[in-house]
């Protein structure tokens, strides 16, 4: 496996797989640690122009494993960051442990049972009452049941909070003022297939008032780190209004955290999420995303 020594540290082949900003942000900081070698060890499937600028781009698919697994053995990668959600839900850490050539690559990002976190929101809010993580009350819905959901948001407290179970790229809810608007977005969903399977599933929340905060956690399944937190703005007009997208803009650090609310982070959330996931036998390896709701002024929700 090609490797290089920079200031008496290995530096092994790097491949990045997405082609969004994110991927982009990690490229330039893994770029400018390896500096003028960065053509050579760092490379990026199917990055963008950005991610261009600092590695090499790679024309690849990379929810086609087969395709990822040639790349990898092409170039001799010992270590990958998964960016997108999707790869890691569908199972790509899963494919590279189980596959002879694959296992001894190092992969940053948690198996399939792991990704149900962030590819299920039913399966997120079980974990979390499963394991006394504070979060907002729900319940979920089916199509077979849209007639108990229809009842169950006839007498629900308005806003109406509407979610779609899967992955959506961050348009996948919807903050209800109304009735009539979360009947429109329930039938968007179910009727229209706005979202296509992502949305067979509908997951009702409680509205929580506070501020938003995105923490994000990385951990090899015992140990963790907390990194630096940001707050993003996804609603589509200014003051908070119209619909959610994959996010406006975002700050960080973020002016209102403090020591007593991070302490309070870690101490209802972060530590019974690692103690639940070894619990449950989930082997997560990679970075948590924990999205926030700073209730009173200091109390977190997820």
């Amino acid at each position: 496996m090609d490797q290089v020594i920079l200031s008496g540290i290995i530096v092994m082949n790097i491949l990045i797989l997405g082609s969004g900003g994110r991927e982009h942000a990690i490229a330039s900081s893994i770029s400018s640690f390896i500096k003028e070698s960065a053509y050579e060890h760092l490379f990026i499937a199917p990055g963008n122009g950005g991610t261009k600028q600092v590695g090499t781009n790679l024309p690849l698919n990379i929810l086609d494993f087969d395709a990822v697994k040639n790349t990898v053995l092409e170039y001799e990668i010992g270590f990958i960051i998964v960016g997108p959600e999707e790869p890691l839900c569908r199972g790509i850490v899963d494919f590279f442990r189980s596959d002879d050539q694959l296992k001894n690559v190092l992969i940053l990002g948690p198996d399939a049972s792991g990704a149900r976190l962030e590819g299920s929101k039913e399966f997120a809010k079980e974990f979390m009452f499963r394991n006394d993580i504070p979060t907002a009350k729900y319940r979920s819905f089916t199509n077979a049941n849209s007639f108990e959901l229809k009842a169950y948001m006839a007498t629900h407290p308005l806003p109406i909070v509407i979610k779609a179970d899967g992955l959506a790229a961050g348009k996948g809810v919807s903050i209800c003022d109304s009735r009539s608007q979360a009947e429109e977005f329930v039938e968007s969903l179910w009727s229209h297939q706005k979202l296509g399977k992502a949305a067979d599933t509908i997951v009702i929340e409680e509205f929580l008032k506070g501020r938003e905060v995105s923490v994000f956690v990385l951990t090899d399944g015992s140990e963790y780190v907390l990194l630096p937190n940001a707050k993003d703005y996804k609603r589509r007009s200014e003051k908070d209004q119209g619909p959610n997208t994959g996010g406006m803009g975002a700050v960080s650090p973020v002016p209102f955290m403090n020591d007593d609310i991070e302490k309070k982070i870690v101490e209802r959330i972060i530590k019974p999420t690692i103690k639940g996931l070894n619990k449950e036998n989930i082997q997560y390896r990679g970075i948590l995303f924990i999205g926030l709701m700073i209730s009173n002024e200091s109390d977190p929700y997820v």
